[in-house]
């Protein structure tokens, strides 16, 4: 069985023969084991909107047709203590919706239950985010009836944070 939903980190990992995938919102992310000492001169990596292609020294270790589109220019990949790749790619549609079943579009598909776990992450985060943006608002508005501008209304609520920080220090 798969990894339960890590609600510290909010990762939902798919695992694969060669590490995991996982995903947020806004992001996928790939991560590919490789042998100790890889250099990253050894590595090929080609990040398009719909296509992936990973090899080390030669080998291809992931390649194919991504699951849904992305935006190929804010793609990255790093090698990390020469044994981790770990690639992120921008999702093209951002929405709660779009929780990507597999990482490409005919391999390495989430099971049942990680699909499920994916979804609820995913649904979650969406939440979280809608949540903190209406306080944002309601703030917003509360200073604006008091009689704070806009500027004015953000140096309060920073001295507010500054002197609750204080106290509970």
């Amino acid at each position: 069985m798969a990894a339960p939903f890590e609600e510290r980190s909010g990762v939902v990992p798919c695992g694969t023969p060669w590490g995991r995938w996982y995903q947020t919102l806004e992001e996928v992310f790939i991560e590919v084991h490789v042998p100790p000492g890889t250099r990253a001169k050894d590595v090929s990596c080609s990040l398009q909107s719909r296509h992936l292609a990973l090899a080390v020294g030669g080998r291809q270790l992931l390649q194919g047709k991504l699951f849904d589109s992305t935006i190929a220019d804010e793609g990255t990949w790093t090698l990390e203590d020469r044994k981790l790749i770990r690639i992120v790619l921008m999702k093209t549609n951002r929405d709660a919706g779009n929780c990507w079943t597999s990482l490409l579009e005919n391999d390495y598909a989430a099971d049942p239950w990680v699909q499920d776990q994916m979804q609820r992450k995913l649904t979650l985060e969406r939440f979280q985010r809608e949540a903190s943006q209406r306080s944002l608002i309601t703030a917003q508005i509360l200073f604006a009836r008091a009689g704070y501008g806009h500027e004015s209304w953000v140096k309060h609520l920073l001295s507010c944070a500054t002197e609750t920080y204080t106290v509970v220090q």
